[in-house]
């Protein structure tokens, strides 16, 4: 079985400061061996780490909607934010992406999400996010993990690293696979390897965010 980092920054997020070089370096050495790379409502990073390292990178997205946010794999082109869920997905699907939810029921982010605004688009989607290392309440992983249960639908964990150090706090151990038509195959025999995150982690895309703000026009 191969590693898969499903979710993760570089510096196109507005709150991470991690160069792609940095994140594939990380990665390396930690010998995961494919990172999902999903900077919010941008690919530019993602598509700089894979001309670096066509092997480990998978182009990613994570895409703010009207109700929550979508994390997507295997993007093609950027989708934009502030689109309704179904339209997002729409347009994923148009180019045969992967699509899961990010961080469900997380009530300390603006991009968790509503039970019955989930529900409107579990047919829609090929998994949730059942566990991220960021959420600072077990209990949001624990809601999303019986959901997902409770409804039959995959689940993906990830680190949802934003500093290169947290890359591979969460894993999921897959058999191979090649595009996402086969990762929607094999996805339910994926095997969780998930370490939660510590809130003081928080303080590197805090502190990214400010220095972005601050240094706009020169960063």
């Amino acid at each position: 079985m191969i590693s898969i980092e499903f979710h993760c920054h570089t510096c196109a997020s507005k709150d991470s400061l991690t160069r792609p070089i940095d994140l594939i370096s990380t990665a390396r050495h930690k010998g995961i061996d494919r990172v999902i790379i999903t900077d919010h409502n941008s690919i530019a990073g993602a598509r700089e780490a894979q001309a670096m390292d066509p092997e480990l990178i998978i182009v990613g997205e994570e895409i703010m909607t009207t109700k929550g946010e979508i994390l997507a794999a295997f993007v093609a082109d950027v989708i934009p934010p502030n689109l309704t869920p179904q339209k997002t997905i729409q347009l994923l699907k148009e180019q045969d992406a992967f699509v899961s939810v990010s961080h469900p029921f997380d009530e300390l982010r603006k991009g968790g999400w509503m039970e019955n605004d989930l529900l409107d688009i579990l047919p829609l989607v090929d998994a949730i996010e059942v566990y991220n290392s960021r959420c600072m309440l077990p209990r949001f992983n624990r809601r999303a993990g019986l959901f997902a249960q409770k409804y039959n639908i995959a689940g993906t964990v990830g680190s949802d690293a934003h500093a290169a150090f947290e890359v591979g706090r969460s894993l999921m151990l897959l058999d191979q696979f090649s595009g996402p038509d086969e990762m929607r195959k094999i996805i339910r025999k994926g095997i969780p390897k998930v370490r939660w995150s510590p809130p003081w982690f928080h303080l590197t895309s805090r502190y990214a965010s400010m220095l972005k703000k601050r240094f706009k026009d020169n960063l």
